[in-house]
């Protein structure tokens, strides 16, 4: 029977996104891991007045950037030897705030300063700087984070209350399947699809909320046409022709107007799960040459950071069993076959071509295996 205390207190997954937010807020945090304590601070928002009191009080940071972004930032013969591992860099003495965002921000790629080989620190457990990373991704920042180690057997300064987490135990739960539970529903006609109702679906830790909207009422014991769409503001609201989001969506609807029913599973995983700010940064880098692919992995992401498992969960709460997946891209079958949701047939939605995305379109089908 839990008492009152632990019963207020918040679980590992209320505490990380409360992590999450203050280092996406600019404040520094402390993360543990058995008897290592490191202070972490997300190099995009910390203040220069919050780096040089960190800096006075524990020293020089390690910069950890994901191993993506460092191919960028090293030189061809030290990038040649990472792996997978979140990359560890020691900046030279004197390095400024300004220095370190060079390293984290793309932006600047071009005007970098570097004036020799970045000290690289090997070895040892990367546990806190993989999870650091992953809050950082989950505030939808740059994947570039600062660590500063304290020594051994000491504590913060007396007054100094930073947001603790203890990393190995987060992270297991993070990358858990998730959990998500209905919050709200109302119905209301559609133009393209007739009536529809829209349910709201909620996480734990009131991170993201992602919608499903049902059109007429779907026979749950055949397979379900359905369509898993992730949030694109800029493709669905705005009309731009850099990507097919918005033909899809529409298209989508239409179809499911057209057969009478079917679910759409909104998710808000904008460009591909990096945010509204990162995907600007994508396309500012598109027009400078790279593609998606290339310009996600030169700001420190994977080639797609969505999770697409929490369309399944949402699906699986609404008595689906069985699909007709209305998609272009391979790993959202793959996803679904993994979480228990049968697609019995892969629907093709080849619309939304034109002379603005032809290239984007063309990386999908090459990179990501997109049926184009």
């Amino acid at each position: 029977m839990p008492t009152s205390l632990s019963a207020l207190a918040p679980s590992l997954l209320e505490t990380a996104s409360r992590v999450s937010a203050d280092l996406r807020m600019g404040l520094p945090c402390l993360m543990t891991q058995g008897a290592r304590r490191a202070v972490v601070a997300a190099v995009e928002t910390l203040s220069a007045e919050r780096f040089a009191a960190l800096h006075a009080l524990f020293g020089a940071p390690e910069l950890v950037l994901t191993d993506t972004r460092a191919r960028a930032v090293l030189t061809p013969v030290a990038a040649a030897g990472l792996g997978s591992e979140p990359v560890r860099i020691r900046p030279p003495e004197g390095a400024t705030l300004a220095w370190l965002r060079m390293r984290a921000d793309p932006a600047t790629d071009h005007r970098s300063t570097a004036t020799g080989p970045l000290h690289l620190l090997r070895g040892g457990d990367v546990t806190v700087h993989r999870f650091a990373l992953r809050l950082v991704k989950s505030a939808e920042l740059l994947p570039a984070v600062l660590l500063f180690d304290l020594p051994h057997g000491t504590d913060l300064p007396e007054g100094l209350a930073l947001a603790q987490i203890d990393a190995p135990d987060s992270l297991s739960h993070l990358t858990a399947e998730p959990v998500l539970a209905p919050v709200a529903a109302a119905g209301f006609p559609l133009q393209l699809a007739g009536d529809g109702r829209l349910s709201v679906f909620r996480d734990p830790a009131g991170l993201r909320e992602h919608f499903a909207l049902v059109i007429g009422t779907p026979d749950l014991k055949a397979p379900v046409l359905a369509r898993l769409h992730s949030a694109c503001f800029t493709g669905d609201v705005l009309g731009s022709l850099k990507c097919d989001c918005g033909p899809q969506l529409h298209a989508a609807l239409a179809q499911m107007g057209a057969e009478g029913a079917g679910i759409l599973l909104y998710l808000n995983q904008e460009g591909r799960g990096i945010g509204l700010a990162n995907k600007m940064r994508v396309y500012d880098l598109q027009a400078q040459g790279f593609d998606t692919v290339e310009a996600n992995h030169r700001l420190g992401f994977e080639d797609d950071e969505r999770d697409f498992r929490v369309a399944a969960v949402m699906l699986r709460s609404m008595g689906v069993t069985a699909t007709r997946l209305l998609t272009n891209n391979p790993a959202k079958v793959r996803v679904f076959g993994e979480q228990g949701i049968t697609v019995t047939e892969q629907v093709p939605l080849k619309v939304g071509r034109n002379p603005h995305n032809s290239g984007y379109l063309a990386t999908k089908a090459l990179k990501s295996g997109h049926a184009l």
